[in-house]
């Protein structure tokens, strides 16, 4: 799946844009008609230690699905983000397949 990557107010490394696209191709074994996503990378300029924010957005044929998670690290808030979006296109597959029955 294409992934478009965003980091805002820093500078994302390899590594890291590498463990969210890895962590996002693994949702196509839940919904194989992903079309793309975007993924928004921020850092909070709060002084509390949950400052890094991570948003999702995938695209879907009729839908986009949409997630975000804060937390202390860039690949946490990545796992939360992408467990909320399994579980919202398990929701929307079971939808289209009720709708084609």
């Amino acid at each position: 799946m294409r992934l478009q990557m965003h980091s805002i107010h820093f500078d994302a490394d390899r590594k890291l844009i590498d463990f969210i696209q890895k962590k996002a191709d693994k949702l196509d074994t839940y919904y194989d008609q992903i079309v793309d996503g975007e993924v928004f990378m921020r850092l909070d300029n709060h002084e509390k230690k949950e400052n890094k924010i991570v948003e999702i957005k995938m695209n879907v044929p009729g839908k986009t699905l949409f997630a975000k998670h804060q937390s202390e690290s860039f690949e946490a808030a990545t796992d939360e983000a992408i467990e909320a979006l399994r579980r919202q296109i398990k929701k929307f597959k079971e939808k289209v397949v009720l709708a084609k029955q």
